[in-house]
């Protein structure tokens, strides 16, 4: 995976001098001197100490010749020399005792297929630094405006701040577009990590987490640099109640699978991404606008408590917009209760229909009083978030004053009420920074963006809702095997998932179609007929069903003999309710995953599917089975009857049972379909594959 530390490692040594320092040496010519400007214009406090091998000194401070020059062990350094050398400077810090380092230099790791020695230079890098922290190679390094102490060689747009949030990422030129952020989001911290070559960016957010003046962080990620560091992470966050969220993109490794199963096209691993994420109660967004505004509504409110929003607006386009974009989202506009609609309505009149969105016409426009008394009314709904649709006109053309006694409404509601409120403009543009500013300083959310308010809203509800849970259990940590890959036939497989618990057919094996017809006789008829040794049976005319005599076996056999290396008769199951899949893969850095989802010919059709990580448990079963579409077949559409829902979480415990039980060796399971009969008859597991990875 690109920018994994060295060996996939957690980093456990502290980073806190390197981050937070009190003495900074820079190493190297222009970029050097960018890094103490920048220091000086921040008004940094501490010891700068400047190294070169010819100058004097830099922007009137003395310069030293060598590390071992300096008058003490730095904090943090900037390394902005060639790749060669740093790899000198790093081992020579490490031993005068530094706090940690910035690698300023690329042609490492992320260079190999130009440069030859990359892989090399990279790994002589991280033995060169020891125990001292490094970030990068191939970074920007961070800014702390906190205390500003920037180890960083260009511009940026931040201010000092006495609280905010971090930005963590592994691109130094997506950390230069968000400092120039103007969305009214305080920044406490920018960081970089490059390479990831020693330090990843789970480990940089724990260390962040830390600083009590840091309200939330968000990580622009890759690839997942440490399951255990990202572990760690998410218990650290909801330790410290200080919320994580991510704006994952890109791809993780392919596992090198000869594909046999449905379950590996439903398990992708973006897919996998998301429920590791979930599980960890960290959240996820996919942009890099939603991440700003995400952090944003987690600085100035934390997680919410539902999904339950409310929404208002002096216009039914606006109300309509807000409702439109809910559809794709999981927030709720719930309706009012009954106490509400009484004050709304003497509030804002009889032409104003009384409703989740609210219109609530331009009756009260300008009028603080009135619209506080509104705002007030409908935040007394118990909703998670309260959000006002607003955007303001052009400052250098028109007169905001009434836009301004509208926030001022908002604001005073809020604080009577004690409830979670936002502004949102349905275009960026439409909301002046410095209204941005003002707003989050009195409590209230400044949105840019209705999708993205909505998108912020979702996810810190589902952070919210993590929190609300008992804490997972670890994730499984299983070595994969090394030996060849093999698959177990219908009947194996069904046999090694029986004696875990999962219902199967009554079934026999037979090597000739004779024997098969014996076997249906002593099953009794009808009877379905399988070909033995064939991946996709349905497409190679391998499997009979509803056979009612013994003729019509020995036909089905002779049939299928030619691409069959034996067959297994078992007694038909009933008409079921609904048919699903339950399956699980080997993921490259999440290990085994099961998915749930609808199943026979319905499985790439409807996409609808749910992965769990494991070890799981029957809640967590059940509300992934709730949340899938053919949920309400299960639930009797339409006047159908209703599936047996207890006896499927059963099944899919029994085959999660079965996946822990074999976590080192098991690459695939796809039991598809298991055969949902109506309540209280069960289910059946018609169908299984199971490919395993046998130690060599």
């Amino acid at each position: 995976m690109a920018g994994r530390p060295e060996g996939g490692i957690a980093v456990t040594r502290s980073l806190d001098r390197l981050i937070r320092p009190k003495s900074i040496a820079v190493f190297g010519g222009k970029e050097a001197r960018r890094v103490i400007y920048q220091c000086d214009k921040m008004g940094f406090s501490g010891d700068i100490w400047p190294v070169h091998p010819r100058e004097d000194e830099i922007l009137g401070r003395k310069c030293y010749r060598s590390v071992a020059d300096l008058p003490g062990a730095p904090d943090a350094s900037f390394v902005g020399v060639n790749r060669e050398l740093t790899i000198g400077i790093i081992r020579d810090l490490a031993a005068r005792g530094a706090g940690g380092a910035v690698c300023y230099a690329s042609g490492f790791r992320e260079a190999v297929s130009e440069l030859a020695d990359g892989d090399d230079l990279q790994r002589a890098l991280v033995e060169a630094a020891g125990d001292m922290p490094i970030l990068g190679p191939n970074c920007y390094g961070f800014i702390n405006m906190l205390d500003g102490a920037l180890l960083w060689p260009d511009q940026h747009g931040m201010l000092r701040i006495e609280k905010g949030v971090a930005v963590l990422t592994q691109s130094s030129n997506i950390a230069c577009n968000v400092s120039m952020q103007q969305r009214g989001l305080p920044l406490a911290y920018i960081l970089t990590a490059g390479n990831q070559a020693q330090t990843g960016l789970a480990d940089l957010a724990c260390a962040v987490l830390e600083d009590p003046r840091v309200t939330a962080v968000g990580l622009h990620i890759e690839g997942f640099d440490s399951i255990a560091s990202l572990e760690r992470l998410g218990l650290r966050a909801r330790e410290l109640k200080k919320p994580v969220v991510t704006l994952k993109v890109g791809k993780s490794e392919q596992a090198q699978l000869a594909t046999v199963s449905h379950t590996a096209s439903l398990a992708g691993n973006d897919a996998v991404s998301s429920a590791l994420l979930a599980r960890l109660g960290i959240g996820r967004v996919e942009t890099l606008p939603e991440l700003l505004e995400t952090l944003k509504l987690l600085h100035v409110a934390g997680p919410l408590s539902s999904h339950d929003i409310s929404s208002m607006s002096c216009s039914g386009g606006e109300a309509s917009l807000m409702a439109d974009a809910g559809v794709k989202r999981k927030v709720v506009y719930r309706d009012l209760k009954p106490a509400q609609r009484q004050p709304l309505r003497e509030t804002l009149g009889q032409m104003v229909t009384i409703s989740n969105p609210l219109d609530y016409h331009t009756f009260v426009w300008g009028n603080r009083e009135r619209q506080t008394a509104a705002f007030t009314t409908m935040m007394q709904g118990g909703y998670a978030l309260n959000l006002v649709v607003l955007d303001f006109p052009r400052l250098d053309r028109c007169d905001a004053a009434d836009w301004t006694t509208t926030c001022e409404a908002l604001i005073d509601a809020a604080r009577a009420t004690g409830e979670n409120a936002g502004i949102v403009a349905s275009m960026g543009e439409n909301l002046p920074e410095a209204t941005a500013e003002m707003l989050v300083r009195n409590g209230v959310v400044p949105f840019y963006g209705i999708e993205e308010a909505l998108a912020a809203a979702d996810a810190a509800a589902g952070i919210g809702e993590a929190w609300s849970k008992p804490l997972a259990a670890p994730l499984l940590k299983a070595p994969t095997g090394e030996g060849e890959a093999i698959t177990l036939t219908e009947h194996e497989a069904k046999r090694a998932l029986a004696t875990h618990g999962l219902p199967v057919p009554k079934g026999l094996t037979a090597e000739t179609a004779e024997a098969a017809a014996q076997a249906a006789e002593a099953l009794g008829f009808p009877v379905v007929l399988k070909g033995l040794g064939v991946a996709h049976k349905t497409e190679a005319g391998a499997v009979k069903l509803n056979l009612a005599g013994r003729e019509a076996v020995l036909d089905a056999a002779k049939a299928m003999a030619g691409v069959a290396s034996g067959f297994l008769v078992e007694k038909m199951v009933g008409k079921p309710a609904a048919e699903l899949i339950v399956g699980a893969m080997r993921d490259p850095v999440a290990g085994p995953v099961l998915t749930i989802g609808a199943g026979g010919i319905l499985v790439e059709l409807l996409e609808d599917s749910a992965i769990l990580t494991l070890p799981t448990d029957e809640k967590t079963i059940r509300e992934a089975i709730s949340g899938l579409k053919i949920a309400r077949l299960l639930n009797g559409y339409r006047g159908a009857p209703k599936g047996d829902i207890d006896a499927l979480v059963a099944a899919v415990a029994s085959a999660a049972s079965y996946v822990v039980s074999n976590a080192s060796i098991i690459e695939e399971l796809d039991v598809n379909p298991i055969m949902v009969l109506p309540a209280g008859d069960g289910v059946v597991a018609a169908d299984a594959l199971i490919r395993l990875r046998k130690q060599s």
